[in-house]
């Protein structure tokens, strides 16, 4: 049941985020649900991998600076999840890391918020 309200939460930060920010389309709530399942199973695939190349790449900065690494990679993750679905459409590399904070936010919010009602 955790799994389900966590894709649940990331689909509505991901709604939310396309309502908010100009440039970054989603195609409808059932297209939210899609771009999170696919955006959960490659941050669950490569996301690690990518927070470890940039960390090792700037000489561990990125490791004492890791929530800026893992902003950057949530941004990285958003632009190949729009190459691989077509339910999404983020216009610019600026605009994926401006989606990233917002989802970040709706997501922490959205978390905090099931933890409160469970």
């Amino acid at each position: 049941m955790g799994i389900f309200l966590s894709w649940l939460v990331l689909s509505l930060a991901i709604y939310l985020t396309a309502v908010i920010l100009p440039g970054f389309e989603v195609r409808g709530f059932g297209g939210a649900i899609v771009v999170a399942a696919i955006f959960g199973l490659l941050n669950w695939l490569v996301g690690w991998l990518i927070f470890v190349v940039l960390g090792l790449a700037t000489l561990g900065i990125g490791f004492i600076l890791a929530f800026l690494t893992r902003w950057l990679v949530t941004a990285i993750l958003l632009k190949v999840t729009d190459a691989f679905s077509k339910s999404l459409h983020i216009k610019s590399f600026g605009t994926a890391f401006l989606g990233a904070l917002l989802m970040s936010l709706f997501g922490t919010i959205g978390e905090y918020l099931v933890r409160g009602l469970t």
